[in-house]
């Protein structure tokens, strides 16, 4: 994997992990390689509705916890 897409990936796996300090590292490393804006922008809008389906399964999940009492499945 080059340089450029490792950065891009590691930006999107920030973004997911809700890390700030990784984001802010792998944005400027990304800059610093010329990644375009488009591209950054792209790995931030896949990496935000990742994360959005996940929250919103947790919070079925939680909600289905709560009401059944079904803790242990």
């Amino acid at each position: 994997m080059d340089d450029r897409t490792l950065e891009l990936v590691a930006i999107s796996a920030s973004v997911a992990g809700h890390c700030q300090p990784c984001f802010v590292h792998h944005l400027g490393k990304a800059r610093a390689l010329d990644v375009s804006e488009e591209d950054l922008r792209k790995a931030i809008s896949l990496a935000t509705k990742i994360s959005g389906v996940g929250d919103q399964r947790m919070t079925d999940f939680v909600e289905n916890v709560l009401r059944t009492g079904e803790e242990g499945k």
